[in-house]
Protein backbone atom coordinates (compact mmCIF):
# COMPACT_ATOMS: atom_id res chain seq x y z
CA UNK A 1 0.00 0.00 0.00
CA UNK A 2 1.35 3.45 -0.67
CA UNK A 3 0.11 7.22 -0.01
CA UNK A 4 -1.98 7.37 -3.14
CA UNK A 5 -4.45 4.76 -1.62
CA UNK A 6 -5.12 6.67 0.90
CA UNK A 7 -7.29 9.29 0.48
CA UNK A 8 -9.09 12.16 2.07
CA UNK A 9 -12.24 12.88 0.80
CA UNK A 10 -15.89 14.16 2.05
CA UNK A 11 -17.60 11.25 3.68
CA UNK A 12 -20.36 10.58 6.07
CA UNK A 13 -19.55 10.08 10.06
CA UNK A 14 -20.03 6.99 11.79
CA UNK A 15 -23.22 6.22 13.93
CA UNK A 16 -22.82 7.06 17.46
CA UNK A 17 -25.21 5.13 19.83
CA UNK A 18 -26.43 6.76 22.89
CA UNK A 19 -28.32 5.73 26.15
CA UNK A 20 -26.46 2.34 26.09
CA UNK A 21 -27.44 0.74 28.96
CA UNK A 22 -24.17 -1.14 31.10
CA UNK A 23 -24.26 -4.79 31.10
CA UNK A 24 -23.50 -6.22 34.15
CA UNK A 25 -21.30 -9.62 34.69
CA UNK A 26 -23.53 -12.58 35.63
CA UNK A 27 -22.93 -14.59 38.43
CA UNK A 28 -21.54 -17.23 36.22
CA UNK A 29 -18.96 -15.22 34.32
CA UNK A 30 -17.85 -14.56 38.28
CA UNK A 31 -17.30 -18.14 38.98
CA UNK A 32 -15.73 -18.83 35.51
CA UNK A 33 -13.34 -15.84 36.56
CA UNK A 34 -12.34 -17.61 39.75
CA UNK A 35 -12.23 -21.04 38.51
CA UNK A 36 -9.69 -19.80 35.71
CA UNK A 37 -7.39 -18.27 38.20
CA UNK A 38 -7.76 -21.08 40.63
CA UNK A 39 -6.93 -23.29 37.26
CA UNK A 40 -3.59 -21.11 37.00
CA UNK A 41 -2.54 -21.09 40.51
CA UNK A 42 -2.82 -24.97 39.97
CA UNK A 43 -1.13 -24.77 36.96
CA UNK A 44 2.14 -23.17 38.64
CA UNK A 45 1.68 -24.65 42.35
CA UNK A 46 0.97 -21.62 44.10
CA UNK A 47 -0.91 -22.48 47.18
CA UNK A 48 -2.03 -18.83 48.04
CA UNK A 49 -2.77 -15.24 46.18
CA UNK A 50 -2.31 -12.13 47.99
CA UNK A 51 -4.22 -9.59 45.55
CA UNK A 52 -4.01 -6.07 46.46
CA UNK A 53 -5.91 -2.74 45.35
CA UNK A 54 -6.33 0.64 45.80
CA UNK A 55 -8.08 3.12 43.44
CA UNK A 56 -5.23 3.29 40.87
CA UNK A 57 -4.43 -0.24 40.43
CA UNK A 58 -7.40 -2.58 41.32
CA UNK A 59 -8.15 -4.64 38.12
CA UNK A 60 -6.55 -7.86 39.66
CA UNK A 61 -8.96 -7.55 42.69
CA UNK A 62 -11.42 -6.45 41.13
CA UNK A 63 -11.73 -8.98 38.26
CA UNK A 64 -12.82 -11.34 41.35
CA UNK A 65 -14.47 -8.78 43.20
CA UNK A 66 -16.50 -6.79 41.68
CA UNK A 67 -15.33 -3.44 43.00
CA UNK A 68 -12.23 -1.56 44.15
CA UNK A 69 -11.34 -0.20 47.57
CA UNK A 70 -12.12 3.10 46.99
CA UNK A 71 -10.33 5.73 49.02
CA UNK A 72 -8.21 3.22 50.50
CA UNK A 73 -6.19 -0.34 50.21
CA UNK A 74 -7.01 -3.48 50.31
CA UNK A 75 -6.20 -7.05 49.89
CA UNK A 76 -7.86 -10.24 48.90
CA UNK A 77 -6.64 -13.80 50.40
CA UNK A 78 -7.27 -16.56 47.63
CA UNK A 79 -6.52 -19.78 48.59
CA UNK A 80 -6.06 -22.45 46.39
CA UNK A 81 -9.00 -24.61 47.38
CA UNK A 82 -11.42 -21.62 46.67
CA UNK A 83 -11.43 -20.00 50.52
CA UNK A 84 -11.48 -16.13 50.02
CA UNK A 85 -10.36 -13.71 53.16
CA UNK A 86 -10.92 -9.68 52.43
CA UNK A 87 -9.07 -7.33 54.40
CA UNK A 88 -10.54 -4.36 54.30
CA UNK A 89 -10.25 -0.65 55.93
CA UNK A 90 -12.98 1.31 57.41
CA UNK A 91 -14.96 2.63 54.57
CA UNK A 92 -14.58 -0.40 52.55
CA UNK A 93 -16.04 -2.47 55.64
CA UNK A 94 -19.91 -2.37 53.89
CA UNK A 95 -18.82 -3.98 50.21
CA UNK A 96 -18.01 -7.52 51.55
CA UNK A 97 -21.55 -7.76 51.06
CA UNK A 98 -21.97 -7.36 47.93
CA UNK A 99 -18.37 -8.68 46.85
CA UNK A 100 -19.00 -10.87 43.96
CA UNK A 101 -16.96 -13.75 45.84
CA UNK A 102 -17.72 -15.41 48.86
CA UNK A 103 -15.68 -14.21 51.85
CA UNK A 104 -14.29 -13.72 54.95
CA UNK A 105 -14.27 -10.39 56.01
CA UNK A 106 -11.37 -9.16 58.19
CA UNK A 107 -11.09 -5.54 59.50
CA UNK A 108 -7.83 -3.84 59.00
CA UNK A 109 -7.87 -0.16 60.19
CA UNK A 110 -4.09 -0.23 58.54
CA UNK A 111 -5.27 0.34 54.78
CA UNK A 112 -7.44 3.64 56.45
CA UNK A 113 -6.53 6.96 56.15
CA UNK A 114 -4.79 9.29 58.46
CA UNK A 115 -6.11 9.36 61.45
CA UNK A 116 -9.03 7.89 60.87
CA UNK A 117 -10.00 5.19 64.06
CA UNK A 118 -8.22 2.63 64.77
CA UNK A 119 -10.76 0.17 66.26
CA UNK A 120 -10.14 -3.27 65.86
CA UNK A 121 -6.29 -2.97 65.09
CA UNK A 122 -4.06 -5.77 64.46
CA UNK A 123 -0.48 -6.09 63.10
CA UNK A 124 -0.97 -7.74 59.43
CA UNK A 125 1.27 -10.69 60.31
CA UNK A 126 -1.17 -11.95 63.45
CA UNK A 127 -3.81 -11.65 60.36
CA UNK A 128 -2.03 -13.43 57.83
CA UNK A 129 -1.37 -16.22 60.66
CA UNK A 130 -4.67 -16.36 61.68
CA UNK A 131 -5.79 -17.34 58.10
CA UNK A 132 -2.80 -19.69 57.41
CA UNK A 133 -1.19 -17.75 55.49
CA UNK A 134 2.08 -18.40 57.10
CA UNK A 135 1.81 -21.86 56.67
CA UNK A 136 2.06 -21.87 52.51
CA UNK A 137 4.30 -22.83 50.74
CA UNK A 138 4.35 -20.68 47.60
CA UNK A 139 2.35 -17.66 47.80
CA UNK A 140 1.87 -15.42 44.84
CA UNK A 141 1.95 -11.47 45.12
CA UNK A 142 -0.39 -10.05 43.17
CA UNK A 143 -0.41 -6.29 42.76
CA UNK A 144 -1.25 -4.25 39.21
CA UNK A 145 1.77 -5.35 37.46
CA UNK A 146 3.85 -7.91 35.64
CA UNK A 147 7.47 -7.37 35.28
CA UNK A 148 9.37 -8.19 31.91
CA UNK A 149 12.77 -6.78 32.10
CA UNK A 150 15.59 -9.02 30.44
CA UNK A 151 18.01 -8.44 33.29
CA UNK A 152 16.68 -8.77 36.47
CA UNK A 153 14.61 -11.47 38.82
CA UNK A 154 10.97 -10.73 37.72
CA UNK A 155 9.34 -12.90 39.98
CA UNK A 156 11.11 -11.32 43.15
CA UNK A 157 9.83 -8.03 41.89
CA UNK A 158 7.01 -6.38 43.89
CA UNK A 159 4.53 -3.11 43.27
CA UNK A 160 2.74 -3.62 46.69
CA UNK A 161 3.15 -0.82 49.47
CA UNK A 162 6.47 -2.11 51.80
CA UNK A 163 4.50 -2.51 54.83
CA UNK A 164 2.22 -5.36 53.20
CA UNK A 165 5.58 -7.08 51.75
CA UNK A 166 7.33 -6.53 55.10
CA UNK A 167 4.44 -8.13 56.53
CA UNK A 168 4.45 -10.99 54.40
CA UNK A 169 8.05 -11.57 54.36
CA UNK A 170 8.23 -11.24 58.09
CA UNK A 171 5.22 -13.93 59.25
CA UNK A 172 5.63 -16.45 56.26
CA UNK A 173 7.59 -20.11 56.63
CA UNK A 174 11.28 -20.19 56.55
CA UNK A 175 11.12 -22.30 53.55
CA UNK A 176 7.94 -20.52 52.11
CA UNK A 177 8.40 -18.81 48.14
CA UNK A 178 6.92 -15.33 47.65
CA UNK A 179 6.84 -14.51 44.08
CA UNK A 180 4.84 -12.35 41.60
CA UNK A 181 2.06 -13.58 40.32
CA UNK A 182 0.61 -10.99 38.57
CA UNK A 183 0.86 -13.50 35.00
CA UNK A 184 -1.57 -15.40 36.36
CA UNK A 185 -4.29 -12.86 35.45
CA UNK A 186 -2.47 -10.64 32.98
CA UNK A 187 -0.26 -12.45 30.96
CA UNK A 188 -0.88 -12.81 26.64
CA UNK A 189 -0.32 -16.46 26.63
CA UNK A 190 -1.85 -17.27 29.77
CA UNK A 191 -3.37 -15.11 32.35
CA UNK A 192 -7.14 -15.39 33.06
CA UNK A 193 -8.15 -11.72 32.29
CA UNK A 194 -6.95 -11.77 28.69
CA UNK A 195 -9.70 -13.51 27.12
CA UNK A 196 -13.57 -12.58 27.11
CA UNK A 197 -16.80 -14.25 27.29
CA UNK A 198 -19.86 -13.24 25.25
CA UNK A 199 -20.99 -11.50 28.78
CA UNK A 200 -17.75 -9.44 29.55
CA UNK A 201 -17.55 -8.75 26.08
CA UNK A 202 -21.11 -6.80 26.29
CA UNK A 203 -20.38 -5.10 29.84
CA UNK A 204 -16.71 -3.83 28.25
CA UNK A 205 -18.44 -2.47 24.77
CA UNK A 206 -20.24 0.33 27.21
CA UNK A 207 -16.87 1.97 27.60
CA UNK A 208 -15.47 1.71 24.33
CA UNK A 209 -19.19 3.17 22.74
CA UNK A 210 -18.94 5.64 25.17
CA UNK A 211 -15.47 6.94 24.92
CA UNK A 212 -15.43 6.56 20.74
CA UNK A 213 -18.97 8.88 20.94
CA UNK A 214 -17.38 11.38 23.03
CA UNK A 215 -14.24 11.68 20.99
CA UNK A 216 -16.96 11.95 18.17
CA UNK A 217 -18.90 14.37 19.69
CA UNK A 218 -15.47 16.36 21.09
CA UNK A 219 -14.24 16.77 17.29
CA UNK A 220 -17.78 18.01 16.12
CA UNK A 221 -17.15 20.62 18.92
CA UNK A 222 -13.77 21.69 18.21
CA UNK A 223 -13.95 25.84 16.40
CA UNK A 224 -12.06 28.71 16.74
CA UNK A 225 -11.85 30.09 20.26
CA UNK A 226 -13.29 27.19 21.83
CA UNK A 227 -11.42 26.86 25.35
CA UNK A 228 -9.60 23.11 26.26
CA UNK A 229 -12.71 22.57 28.98
CA UNK A 230 -15.22 22.96 26.92
CA UNK A 231 -13.66 20.17 24.82
CA UNK A 232 -12.87 18.11 27.76
CA UNK A 233 -15.88 18.61 29.04
CA UNK A 234 -17.45 16.36 25.79
CA UNK A 235 -14.85 13.72 26.60
CA UNK A 236 -16.74 12.84 30.16
CA UNK A 237 -19.80 10.73 30.39
CA UNK A 238 -22.86 9.22 32.23
CA UNK A 239 -20.58 9.81 34.89
CA UNK A 240 -18.08 7.17 34.63
CA UNK A 241 -14.64 7.64 35.82
CA UNK A 242 -11.94 7.55 32.86
CA UNK A 243 -9.26 5.25 33.05
CA UNK A 244 -6.56 7.40 31.44
CA UNK A 245 -6.26 11.30 32.02
CA UNK A 246 -8.44 12.97 29.93
CA UNK A 247 -6.59 14.87 27.01
CA UNK A 248 -7.90 17.91 25.19
CA UNK A 249 -4.69 20.05 24.57
CA UNK A 250 -4.37 22.67 22.07
CA UNK A 251 -0.84 24.49 20.71
CA UNK A 252 2.11 23.57 23.20
CA UNK A 253 1.31 20.63 25.59
CA UNK A 254 2.42 20.47 29.40
CA UNK A 255 3.18 24.46 29.97
CA UNK A 256 3.55 24.58 33.46
CA UNK A 257 4.23 20.74 33.86
CA UNK A 258 0.09 20.82 33.10
CA UNK A 259 -1.57 17.65 31.69
CA UNK A 260 -5.45 18.25 31.92
CA UNK A 261 -7.39 20.53 29.85
CA UNK A 262 -7.48 24.12 30.92
CA UNK A 263 -9.39 27.48 30.00
CA UNK A 264 -6.67 28.03 26.84
CA UNK A 265 -8.73 28.44 23.98
CA UNK A 266 -8.43 27.24 20.23
CA UNK A 267 -6.71 28.73 17.62
CA UNK A 268 -6.46 28.35 14.23
CA UNK A 269 -3.75 26.35 12.70
CA UNK A 270 -3.09 25.03 16.43
CA UNK A 271 -1.97 20.58 16.62
CA UNK A 272 -4.85 19.54 19.13
CA UNK A 273 -4.90 16.14 20.55
CA UNK A 274 -8.06 14.65 22.13
CA UNK A 275 -8.18 11.47 24.33
CA UNK A 276 -10.68 10.03 26.65
CA UNK A 277 -11.42 6.31 28.11
CA UNK A 278 -13.19 4.34 30.38
CA UNK A 279 -13.58 0.44 31.09
CA UNK A 280 -13.38 -1.17 27.95
CA UNK A 281 -12.26 1.34 25.59
CA UNK A 282 -10.14 4.16 24.74
CA UNK A 283 -10.26 7.12 21.51
CA UNK A 284 -7.90 9.51 20.69
CA UNK A 285 -7.36 11.44 18.24
CA UNK A 286 -4.20 13.97 17.22
CA UNK A 287 -4.53 16.90 13.87
CA UNK A 288 -4.22 20.29 13.20
CA UNK A 289 -7.42 23.00 13.84
CA UNK A 290 -7.51 24.04 9.85
CA UNK A 291 -9.55 23.08 7.25
CA UNK A 292 -7.31 22.13 4.17
CA UNK A 293 -3.79 21.42 3.34
CA UNK A 294 -3.36 24.98 2.29
CA UNK A 295 -3.01 26.12 6.41
CA UNK A 296 -0.77 23.75 7.48
CA UNK A 297 2.30 25.33 8.90
CA UNK A 298 5.34 26.22 6.26
CA UNK A 299 7.71 23.88 7.75
CA UNK A 300 4.66 21.28 7.99
CA UNK A 301 3.34 21.78 4.32
CA UNK A 302 3.68 18.18 3.71
CA UNK A 303 2.17 16.74 6.35
CA UNK A 304 -1.03 14.74 4.72
CA UNK A 305 1.97 12.58 2.87
CA UNK A 306 5.18 12.45 5.25
CA UNK A 307 3.14 11.47 8.38
CA UNK A 308 -0.82 11.28 8.24
CA UNK A 309 -1.20 8.97 5.21
CA UNK A 310 1.79 6.41 6.21
CA UNK A 311 0.19 6.77 9.45
CA UNK A 312 -3.23 5.62 8.18
CA UNK A 313 -1.85 2.80 5.75
CA UNK A 314 -0.64 1.45 9.31
CA UNK A 315 -3.95 1.43 10.97
CA UNK A 316 -5.29 -0.12 8.00
CA UNK A 317 -2.39 -2.88 7.60
CA UNK A 318 -3.30 -3.35 11.41
CA UNK A 319 -7.15 -4.05 11.00
CA UNK A 320 -6.80 -6.01 7.94
CA UNK A 321 -3.74 -8.25 8.84
CA UNK A 322 -4.71 -9.23 12.28
CA UNK A 323 -5.80 -12.52 12.79
CA UNK A 324 -6.96 -15.11 15.69
CA UNK A 325 -3.66 -17.99 16.02
CA UNK A 326 -1.17 -15.40 14.66
CA UNK A 327 1.78 -14.60 17.04
CA UNK A 328 2.36 -11.33 18.40
CA UNK A 329 5.28 -10.76 16.83
CA UNK A 330 3.68 -11.58 13.12
CA UNK A 331 1.40 -8.69 13.53
CA UNK A 332 3.92 -6.48 14.95
CA UNK A 333 6.18 -7.40 12.16
CA UNK A 334 3.65 -6.29 9.84
CA UNK A 335 3.43 -3.11 11.43
CA UNK A 336 6.78 -2.57 11.05
CA UNK A 337 6.79 -3.56 7.59
CA UNK A 338 4.07 -0.75 6.63
CA UNK A 339 4.93 1.82 8.70
CA UNK A 340 9.01 1.13 9.62
CA UNK A 341 10.12 2.45 12.95
CA UNK A 342 13.65 3.47 11.89
CA UNK A 343 11.23 6.29 9.85
CA UNK A 344 8.31 6.97 12.12
CA UNK A 345 10.27 6.27 15.66
CA UNK A 346 6.92 4.92 16.92
CA UNK A 347 8.39 3.29 20.38
CA UNK A 348 5.63 0.89 22.39
CA UNK A 349 3.84 -1.70 21.46
CA UNK A 350 1.35 -1.38 18.13
CA UNK A 351 -1.59 -2.54 20.04
CA UNK A 352 -2.19 -3.75 23.27
CA UNK A 353 -5.14 -5.65 25.86
CA UNK A 354 -8.07 -3.56 27.29
CA UNK A 355 -9.84 -4.09 30.11
CA UNK A 356 -10.93 -2.41 33.63
CA UNK A 357 -7.36 -0.72 32.84
CA UNK A 358 -6.44 0.98 29.59
CA UNK A 359 -3.28 -0.75 29.55
CA UNK A 360 -3.57 -4.30 30.50
CA UNK A 361 -0.43 -5.80 29.31
CA UNK A 362 0.74 -6.93 25.45
CA UNK A 363 0.96 -9.77 23.67
CA UNK A 364 2.49 -7.91 20.84
CA UNK A 365 5.72 -7.29 20.83
CA UNK A 366 8.87 -7.64 18.57
CA UNK A 367 10.13 -11.45 19.68
CA UNK A 368 6.48 -12.24 20.88
CA UNK A 369 5.26 -15.98 20.53
CA UNK A 370 2.11 -15.26 22.34
CA UNK A 371 -0.78 -16.36 20.22
CA UNK A 372 -4.35 -13.90 19.77
CA UNK A 373 -6.89 -15.54 20.82
CA UNK A 374 -10.34 -14.95 20.68
CA UNK A 375 -11.88 -13.00 23.51
CA UNK A 376 -8.86 -10.64 23.29
CA UNK A 377 -10.08 -6.68 23.65
CA UNK A 378 -6.96 -4.91 21.91
CA UNK A 379 -6.28 -1.35 21.06
CA UNK A 380 -5.22 0.21 18.19
CA UNK A 381 -1.98 1.86 19.30
CA UNK A 382 0.95 3.27 17.45
CA UNK A 383 2.20 6.34 17.86
CA UNK A 384 4.16 8.13 15.24
CA UNK A 385 7.09 10.59 16.20
CA UNK A 386 8.41 12.19 13.44
CA UNK A 387 11.07 15.63 14.35
CA UNK A 388 9.12 18.96 12.78
CA UNK A 389 6.26 17.32 12.40
CA UNK A 390 2.79 17.27 14.68
CA UNK A 391 1.87 13.88 15.55
CA UNK A 392 -1.13 12.18 14.52
CA UNK A 393 -3.47 9.32 15.88
CA UNK A 394 -6.23 7.25 15.39
CA UNK A 395 -6.41 4.99 18.60
CA UNK A 396 -9.73 3.10 19.01
CA UNK A 397 -10.37 -0.75 20.99
CA UNK A 398 -11.87 -4.07 19.07
CA UNK A 399 -12.25 -7.42 20.10
CA UNK A 400 -11.22 -10.59 18.32
CA UNK A 401 -14.27 -13.01 18.27
CA UNK A 402 -14.24 -16.75 16.64
CA UNK A 403 -17.24 -17.93 14.95
CA UNK A 404 -18.58 -19.81 18.15
CA UNK A 405 -18.17 -16.40 20.09
CA UNK A 406 -19.93 -14.33 17.44
CA UNK A 407 -22.82 -16.77 17.85
CA UNK A 408 -23.03 -15.98 21.25
CA UNK A 409 -22.77 -12.19 21.22
CA UNK A 410 -25.46 -12.16 18.47
CA UNK A 411 -27.60 -14.73 19.99
CA UNK A 412 -27.07 -13.31 23.92
CA UNK A 413 -27.09 -10.10 22.93
CA UNK A 414 -28.90 -9.11 19.62
CA UNK A 415 -28.56 -5.09 19.80
CA UNK A 416 -25.02 -5.65 20.54
CA UNK A 417 -24.54 -7.46 17.56
CA UNK A 418 -26.67 -4.77 15.74
CA UNK A 419 -23.86 -2.37 16.58
CA UNK A 420 -21.30 -4.52 15.85
CA UNK A 421 -22.53 -4.83 12.23
CA UNK A 422 -23.08 -1.40 11.71
CA UNK A 423 -19.71 -0.88 12.67
CA UNK A 424 -17.97 -3.36 10.32
CA UNK A 425 -20.06 -2.28 7.24
CA UNK A 426 -19.28 1.15 7.93
CA UNK A 427 -15.29 0.60 7.93
CA UNK A 428 -15.89 -1.98 4.89
CA UNK A 429 -18.05 -0.53 2.88
CA UNK A 430 -17.40 3.60 3.72
CA UNK A 431 -13.63 3.18 4.85
CA UNK A 432 -13.53 0.63 2.05
CA UNK A 433 -11.26 -1.37 4.42
CA UNK A 434 -10.95 -5.34 4.15
CA UNK A 435 -11.69 -5.86 7.93
CA UNK A 436 -10.13 -9.09 9.42
CA UNK A 437 -13.12 -11.48 10.18
CA UNK A 438 -12.08 -11.60 13.29
CA UNK A 439 -12.91 -8.39 14.70
CA UNK A 440 -15.58 -7.36 15.96
CA UNK A 441 -15.61 -3.67 16.50
CA UNK A 442 -16.47 -2.21 20.45
CA UNK A 443 -15.43 1.57 19.30
CA UNK A 444 -18.11 3.23 16.68
CA UNK A 445 -14.83 5.02 15.27
CA UNK A 446 -12.40 2.76 14.11
CA UNK A 447 -10.72 3.24 11.44
CA UNK A 448 -12.30 7.32 11.57
CA UNK A 449 -9.36 9.84 11.25
CA UNK A 450 -9.84 13.50 10.41
CA UNK A 451 -6.33 15.08 10.40
CA UNK A 452 -8.10 18.52 9.87
CA UNK A 453 -10.61 19.40 12.40
CA UNK A 454 -12.14 21.92 11.38
CA UNK A 455 -13.09 19.53 8.14
CA UNK A 456 -16.19 18.04 9.81
CA UNK A 457 -17.21 16.60 6.31
CA UNK A 458 -13.48 14.79 5.16
CA UNK A 459 -11.85 11.87 6.68
CA UNK A 460 -9.76 9.00 5.23
CA UNK A 461 -10.16 6.55 3.53
CA UNK A 462 -8.76 3.65 1.17
CA UNK A 463 -9.25 3.92 -2.31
Amino acid sequence: MNNSEIQLTNICKPTIFMDVAPTFLTDETMDERKQKVLDNMKLEGFDALVLYADKEHGGNFEYLTGFIPRFEEGLLILDVNGDCTLILGNENLKMAKVARIENQLIHSPLFSLPNQPMDNEARLEDIFETINLSKKSKIGVVGWKMFTTNESDNDTYFDLPYFIIQALLTSKDEQAVLKNAAHLFIRGDKGARTTNNSNEIAHYEYGANLSSSCILNAMDAVEIGVTEAVLGNELTAEGQTNTVVTIAATGQRFEYGNVYPTHKHVKLGDPLSLTTAFKGGLSSRTGFVIESETQLPVNQHDYLERVAKPYYQAVVTWLETIKIGMAGKELYQAIETAFPKAEYHWHLNPGHLVSDEEWMSSPIYAESEERLKSGMILQIDIIPSVTGYTGVSAEECVALADTNLQKEIKENYPELWQRITIRKNYIKEVLNIDLSEDIIPLSNTVGYLRPFYLAKDQAFRRV
